[in-house]
């Protein structure tokens, strides 16, 4: 089982990254609940319809509600609680959607914060015909800008959010997602080529991103080095120790040659998670949906992921009300 205070450890072997960010054994302190809306909006490039879903703080009562094969508690539609909160937007994996983090979600909006998380276009449970494309690792960045765009410009929530600047969280390839977006430097595999030759990805990076959490990367396309010299935000990176996917000893590799030129190393945080694999980041699938043939509801053996979730939630909270709800402080 992976107690509180117990499921992550700290990687040593890369010299100039710190680790300084500790887990509290404490329980996970809620101080609002969790409000949700799911909604849509239209990709501007490619003019398809683009899921969203939005966690945030209310002061209405939670209930039990199904979305989809998912059980969450939840204020359904509830009226956001007053005051103005930090936007936070989370890209989900390769094939996924974005229910299968509704635990962190709305563990960061009884936080405090407003979570929104889009369902990649051609890249989700769905609709998964762009994977392994160029064109996918353009637009995925492209997707959260314009939640991002969205949220402070014309949604609900408008008069809720803080002006300045939001977070970004990645799960597996949206990690890469978040990097890019933040000023990553990214470069095609060969496979994705047509000429089967690296080339560089076209992203706008967006300068108001304030603060990075990736889960379980996927790095392959900053392998060149400085990829990422020019990511400065406060990033906090985990990793599972059992990762068959993209195993912590080949991201250690990459990010040695990729961050040695970081503006601020001191505000980068490595940390390898106890027994975890690749899926272990994501909340627990229902028991009917727990087969060995679908791996992205198993976990090494060991490893609790309901247990782990309230240490994941803390975690992540913690490192953004840190760097992201207070930008006036010092680190």
């Amino acid at each position: 089982m992976c107690e509180t205070g117990r499921c992550i450890r700290s990687s040593g072997s890369i010299a100039l990254l710190r680790y300084t960010m500790a887990l509290s054994a404490d329980p996970v302190r809620f101080t609002f609940r969790s409000g949700f809306r799911s909604l849509s909006l239209v990709d501007p490039v490619d003019g398809v319809r683009m899921p969203l879903m939005v966690f945030y703080p209310t002061d209405s009562a939670e209930e039990r509600q199904r979305v989809g094969p998912f059980d969450m508690s939840v204020a359904r539609d509830a009226e956001p609680i007053a005051g103005r909160r930090r936007l936070v937007v989370l890209s989900h994996g390769n094939s996924g959607a974005p229910l299968l983090y509704r635990d962190l979600m709305a563990g960061l909006a009884r936080r405090g914060f407003v979570v929104a998380a889009p369902e990649h276009p051609f890249n989700n449970r769905n609709d998964n015909s762009r994977s392994g494309t160029v064109a996918n690792q353009g637009a995925r960045p492209r997707h959260v800008r314009a939640v991002a765009d969205w949220m402070v410009g014309d949604s609900p929530w408008v008069d809720h959010l803080d002006a300045g600047g939001y977070a970004a969280i990645g799960h597996s390839i949206g990690g890469y997602t978040v990097l890019a977006l933040a000023g990553g430097r990214p470069q095609s595999a060969p496979a994705e080529s047509p000429d089967g030759r690296p080339t560089p990805i076209d992203v706008a990076t967006d300068e108001r991103l304030r603060a990075l959490v990736l889960m379980a990367p996927a790095l392959v396309w900053f392998r060149q080095p400085g990829s990422l010299g020019a990511v400065t935000q406060p990033l906090l990176m985990l990793f599972g120790e059992n990762d068959h996917v993209f195993p912590p000893g080949y991201a250690e590799m990459v990010l040695t040659n990729t961050l040695a030129d970081i503006g601020r190393p001191d505000r980068v945080f490595h940390q390898v998670v106890a027994r975890a694999g690749h899926y272990s980041f994501m909340s627990p699938y229902p028991e009917a949906m727990r087969q060995r043939s679908f791996p992205p509801s198993q976990d090494p053996p060991g490893f609790d992921r309901e247990a782990f979730q309230p240490v994941l939630i803390a975690q992540v909270a913690d490192f953004l009300e840190r760097y992201l709800a207070k930008p006036s402080a010092s680190p």
